[in-house]
């Protein structure tokens, strides 16, 4: 446990101001036999790693922040995986699943651009409220815990409320609707169905059920399909059993998923980080929360070599029917309007 000394965190018009302490840990998310209460912010990376950190003072229905510059990022961005190791990644993944080790995995690639001393990602977060608005964007900033995450997520991986749980995975993206193939329908399905299963670990028995299937979303640029899986949470069910049953998410790990994260720890070549872990918040007085799936996010670091830099994950599901290039174009289609504006190429 450790105390912070400033920061804050937004979610939507939902402000989060006077950070008092910061965890690595989930024990301060449950308000059983008095372990925790009051508003956090939580970033876990896609590897497992929590930053919890709970705030003095929330406001909800805030106005906008005041304004931020961005200045536009110059130059090309690096890439993870080129596409000629990605197109390789894909062919792997082909031959694991005619081996039936795996049926699905998600397989990303983390771009990254160097950034100044001076970029304050507040100025990017309002650009893409602007430019790529997001039922589950959020941005938070806790210098000592180091967080520095912008995320424009329309995934929701944890809702809690009323005591129930609710997730809504993703598969099947596309620029239009008719673009979306029927293995995207069927990669869904399959991701479903492991939803399904995670969440019956921690809710009551017989309360679990599909309540939408392969709904059709509109974000900017991109329509998704998305589900929603929901249950009853079991009483007593504290955070740390809930992560444990449902992190990572299934849309951007895969199935069977201790199989298909043996992949992606085998073919991608960098951490993921922030990116497809899970972003959001927890009321454990109102017993409610919001994670988000941390796609579509931009996060600062500073790397090995000292300099600091943003770094921005796409990736694409990969079954039996992808097409390789298909699928590297999927990645770049992803990232294209995001990196676009932060790079200034995209009208916000």
């Amino acid at each position: 446990m450790e105390a912070a000394a400033s920061g804050h965190g937004r979610f939507g018009s939902l402000v989060a101001a006077g950070p008092v302490e910061v965890r690595h840990d989930l024990t301060g998310l449950d308000e059983l036999d008095g372990l925790g209460s009051g508003f956090w912010a939580v970033v876990a990376d896609f590897e497992g790693a929590v930053t919890a950190v709970r705030f003095a003072h929330v406001e909800r229905d805030t106005a906008p922040a005041p304004a931020v510059g961005w200045t536009p990022l110059d130059g090309e961005w690096a890439t993870s995986l080129d596409e000629p190791a990605y197109l390789a990644g894909v062919r792997e993944i082909r031959e694991r699943i005619a081996a039936g080790t795996v049926y699905q995995v998600n397989l990303c690639r983390v771009l990254s651009h160097e950034l100044t001393e001076e970029a304050d990602l507040d100025g990017l977060a309002q650009l893409l409220a602007r430019g790529n608005p997001a039922p589950y964007a959020s941005r938070i900033q806790v210098p000592d815990a180091g967080l520095d995450v912008v995320c424009a997520s329309p995934e929701a991986f944890l809702l809690r409320a009323a005591g129930r749980l609710e997730s809504r995975p993703i598969k099947g993206t596309a620029t239009h609707l008719d673009a979306i193939l029927p293995k995207d329908y069927a990669e869904n399905v399959m991701i479903v169905d492991l939803v399904r299963n995670d969440l019956s670990h921690v809710s009551v028995p017989g309360t679990v059920r599909v309540d939408h299937l392969c709904a059709p979303e509109e974000h900017p640029g991109l329509v998704h399909l998305v589900s929603t899986v929901s249950g009853e949470l079991r009483p007593g069910a504290r955070w740390g059993e809930i992560m444990a049953a449902t992190f990572p998410p299934g849309s951007v790990s895969g199935a069977p998923k201790h199989t298909a994260l043996q992949a992606i720890s085998d073919l991608e070549p960098v951490p993921r980080g922030p990116y497809c872990g899970a972003i959001g918040w927890v009321d454990v007085d109102a017993g409610t929360a919001e994670l988000a799936v941390g796609i579509r996010t931009f996060w600062a670091e500073r790397g090995t070599d000292g300099r600091r830099w943003l770094r921005f994950g796409t990736g694409a599901g990969i079954t039996w029917g992808s097409d390789p290039h298909g699928e590297w174009e999927e990645t770049r289609v992803k990232a294209a309007r995001l990196v676009g504006l932060a790079s200034g190429k995209v009208d916000a």
